[in-house]
């Protein structure tokens, strides 16, 4: 007998959350980006119509019903953060499009991964705590009033970031694959978990003291002041440093536990700010699926530039080609009083480089 539609439907998802939980990839929930923009968010099944929630998560998911929009729009800034943050780089976090099916390089434990894990835990908290203080969410207003006293000139106000909350019902989200026992080994699960923690302490230490400006023709003789988060693309430049410092790390016995330590120097316990990985990666030079590599064949490069977007680096030594590009753009522009500017479009031709 033939399902009907909707029961096809659940049948499907329930095979999706099964299939969810034999994975290793503990950020598959990057792949709401998907479909939880389309969900209404009104009733607890919606929450069976995610994929690869895994059952934690599926908990939290009926619990909080009002919070899944803001972990939708956390998974698609983590996307586009992360996209942004390696543009310059041979890798350039493409891969991260194909949530919730990911190739090797976010899969198998690599510095890469180590880093969207971070970035993932970072962005869930930090939607969670703006939408806070946004009133978008009817648990939870504006963050508390900072215990330092104020100085002379602000006082406290406005409608700061609520970070304990965001930190709190981020953690529950984004950790809860790895109480799973299906989500790959110990030593994976540890090391998930603590680049999931790098990434949120790198979230606390970008609230900062924000403040608007009070007096006479905008004199600012007295300011309002609150704590508010950076935006999440100073997070992840702040992440990537700690990426490129990243440390190899083994699961070994340390005294009477096992515990990662540094691969090199495993006289040491791993340091709570280093971001971990088990797996080293590939140059990324050449395109190799087994590796997750899509090469740097077609990439953009910079002929003048000395980093990582140089022809010599993107291009890893292979040379690449010139062709010529229109770009229009605004010109001659007058400033008319008071309250228009008229510009001409101008094209002019440039030079642009990509790997052979």
């Amino acid at each position: 007998m033939a399902l009907e539609p909707s029961a096809l439907l659940m049948a499907r998802a329930a095979l999706l959350l099964v299939f969810g939980t034999s994975s290793c990839g503990a950020i598959q929930w990057l792949g709401l980006t998907a479909n939880g923009s389309a969900v209404g968010w009104n009733e607890s099944q919606h929450c069976r119509l995610l994929d690869r929630l895994l059952p934690d998560q599926y908990q939290l998911c009926k619990r909080n019903l009002e919070l899944m929009p803001t972990i939708v729009h956390a998974a698609s800034q983590t996307k586009l953060a992360c996209q942004r943050t390696f543009s310059d780089m041979r890798w350039n976090c493409s891969s991260i499009e194909l949530a919730p099916d990911y190739t090797p390089d976010l899969m198998k434990g690599t510095r890469e991964a180590a880093f969207v894990y971070a970035l993932a835990s970072a962005a869930v908290s930090h939607s969670i705590s703006r939408a806070c203080a946004a009133g978008e969410l009817p648990t939870c207003s504006c963050g508390a009033m900072p215990a330092e006293v104020p100085g002379p000139n602000f006082r406290w106000g406005g409608c700061g970031d609520n970070l304990r909350y965001g930190l709190q019902l981020g953690a529950a989200f984004a950790d809860a694959p790895m109480k799973f026992s299906k989500s790959g080994t110990q030593a994976t699960r540890l090391m998930n978990l603590h680049n999931n923690a790098v990434g949120r302490q790198v979230l606390i230490d970008s609230l900062e003291t924000k403040c608007k400006c009070h007096g006479v023709s905008g004199s600012c003789s007295v300011k309002t002041c609150w704590k508010g988060l950076q935006d999440l693309g100073d997070i992840g430049d702040d992440l990537k440093s700690k990426y490129l410092a990243a440390t190899k790390v083994i699961y070994r016995h340390m005294g009477v536990r096992k515990q990662l330590v540094p691969k090199e120097l495993d006289i040491r316990p791993v340091r709570d700010a280093e971001l971990v990985y088990m797996v080293s990666s590939p140059d990324y030079c050449n395109k190799n699926p087994k590796l997750g590599s899509y090469g740097t064949q077609d990439r953009l490069c910079n002929k003048t530039s000395v980093g990582s977007d140089s022809c010599h680096l993107m291009c890893c030594g292979r040379g690449y080609n010139a062709f010529a590009e229109t770009v229009v753009e605004r010109c001659q522009c007058k400033y008319y009083w008071c309250c228009y500017v008229t510009c001409k479009k101008c094209e002019r031709t440039v030079e642009r480089y990509v790997c052979k």
